[in-house]
């Protein structure tokens, strides 16, 4: 399967904004659009479910977002200093890009990201050589020793007023007359911008940050009603993963699923993207809303939701179906595994004998037809069965593609306990003066249950491209250049045998 990339977009409201010279009037909505570069189904547990004492810092989350916001401000003519504390620790500063849609003539003079943010380590560097308070409990009592800081090694090395020097290691408190130059409370973006049209101005910031992914899952479950009779109920959902450094409050979310290209060495992203509005008695509940945004399909979420920094957030992305028409495949495809030898293969030996277990498959087609007809961004799908006493059962679970409506969806179960499948060559010959070859299989299915079964063997002609089926014990359909099929029934406790004949010639 190809990598897949997913993308979402998200809008929220954030605090405040910190600014020297322009005065911000209004606090307007963020939309970001978070892309991913996960293979679908291959998030780990432990991005988003550290183990307590086992984190090692920020994990590598596969993804990134691209953040868009406007905020007004009040600006003077000529040159303006403004410092935007709100945004995500992980920016790339690099994508920064300003407009202002009142005057297009202002610009950015120069830009400054402020990333060195305040910690006791990095304060006891600053003050070296200058005078601190340190607080220390002895017993039931606090003592203070005011003095030189000249070493923060280690401990804290103090020499006070009259000269004497004090090693302190154990401290309770430690008090500094102010924050130093430089440190900040938060990562801070800090213009200087110049505009010569003085008064409120609604200004556009964009940027890109690391830490945001998200990924879909699909839940079903599965029912055999009456013979041959197959039912799904099927139910999605979006986890939002969120390591950026910012938290958002009250988001718009949007999605977006399909192969974005970006021209880097990172994997490509998906974008998701579509705003609207639900009316406000359905906000509460409204889900996504899916519809065609480009060459992708864009899902936009009908009601607000939180995104706090350093969690894992997941939502419905549709309502529960029932009922979806399915088909349960049983496949034995034990030749497979000798395609893509390369070239003439005239060797008698390679796959002349090979046992292999009948696979399990559920098929549905996403089509309205059988209740669906929706877009399905790629993702893990999980299937459970009811136990006779009501309590569902894990029965498997496979990966899904990105499905268009109207296209089948394929899931791959696991492997059928009571039947099995052998293959084995009966006849072998090879005439390479006049460049051909014969060839001749049987493959014989065995049936443990008490019903009959239904089997589709699924052969592969792998010896060479241009072939001919002269001779076959039971029908067959061709379905590419390499591959035909046999649909057989397999008696209860009993078994069923194929064979046929091919012939290559070059």
């Amino acid at each position: 399967m190809k990598k897949q990339i997913l993308s979402l977009a998200v809008a929220s409201a954030l605090g405040s904004t910190i600014f020297s010279t322009g005065v911000a009037m209004a606090k307007e909505q963020e939309a970001i659009t978070i892309y991913s570069s996960a293979q679908p189904g291959s998030i780990s547990p432990d991005i988003y479910r550290p183990v307590p004492g086992q984190h090692r810092g920020r994990y590598n989350v596969p993804g990134y977002a691209m953040i868009k916001s406007t905020r007004q401000y009040n600006i003077a003519r000529g040159v303006n200093q403004l410092e935007v504390s709100d945004v995500a620790a992980l920016l790339d500063p690099t994508t920064v890009q300003f407009r202002s849609q009142d005057d297009k003539d202002a610009r950015v003079l120069e830009q400054n990201y402020q990333f060195d943010l305040v910690s006791q380590q990095k304060l006891l560097q600053r003050y070296l050589g200058q005078v601190i308070t340190v607080e220390q409990l002895i017993g039931d009592q606090i003592h203070k020793k005011t003095g030189e800081l000249i070493s923060a090694d280690g401990g804290l090395v103090i020499k006070d007023s009259s000269g004497g020097i004090h090693s302190i290691n154990n401290y309770h408190n430690i008090s500094f007359p102010q924050l130093p130059g430089g440190l900040r409370t938060k990562p801070t973006l800090v213009w200087s911008l110049f505009s010569d049209s003085p008064g409120k101005q609604d200004i556009e910031l964009s940027y890109q940050t690391a830490g945001m992914t998200w990924w879909s899952d699909y839940n079903v479950i599965f029912s055999e009603k009456g013979k041959n009779h197959c039912k799904l109920d099927l139910s999605g959902w979006v986890s939002i993963i969120n390591q950026s450094g910012a938290s958002f409050e009250q988001a718009k979310l949007k999605l977006i699923a399909g192969d974005v290209n970006r021209a880097q060495a990172a994997p490509s992203p998906h974008v998701m993207r579509k705003a609207m509005r639900a009316e406000a008695m359905m906000e509460d509940s409204a889900g996504f809303e899916e519809k065609s945004f480009f060459e992708y399909h864009l899902y936009t979420l009908g009601r607000p939701a939180d995104l706090p920094n350093n969690s894992t957030k997941q939502l419905e992305l549709f309502p529960a179906i029932s009922d979806i028409n399915c088909n349960k495949e049983l496949v034995f495809d034990a030749s497979s595994q000798f395609y893509g030898y390369g070239g003439l293969n005239t060797s008698q030996g390679y796959g002349r004998h090979s046992q292999d277990d009948v696979n399990v498959y559920l098929r549905f087609k996403n089509d309205k037809a059988s209740g669906m007809g929706i877009p399905l961004p790629a993702g893990r799908i999980r299937v459970n069965q009811r136990d006779s006493d009501g309590s569902l059962e894990f029965i498997g679970e496979d990966i899904i593609d990105h499905t268009p409506k109207d296209e089948e969806v394929l899931i791959k179960m696991g492997n059928a306990f009571d039947i099995k499948g052998e293959r084995k060559q009966t006849n072998y010959s090879v005439d390479t003066n006049n460049k051909k070859m014969s060839e001749t299989f049987e493959i014989t299915i065995k049936n443990h249950k008490e019903k009959d079964q239904e089997v589709v063997i699924r052969e592969t002609l792998y010896r060479w491209s241009n072939w001919k089926i002269v001779n076959h014990s039971h029908s067959f359909t061709k379905q590419d250049s390499r591959h035909i099929h046999f649909k057989v029934k397999v008696p209860a406790n009993g078994e069923t045998k194929v064979q046929y004949q091919v012939k290559y010639s070059w």
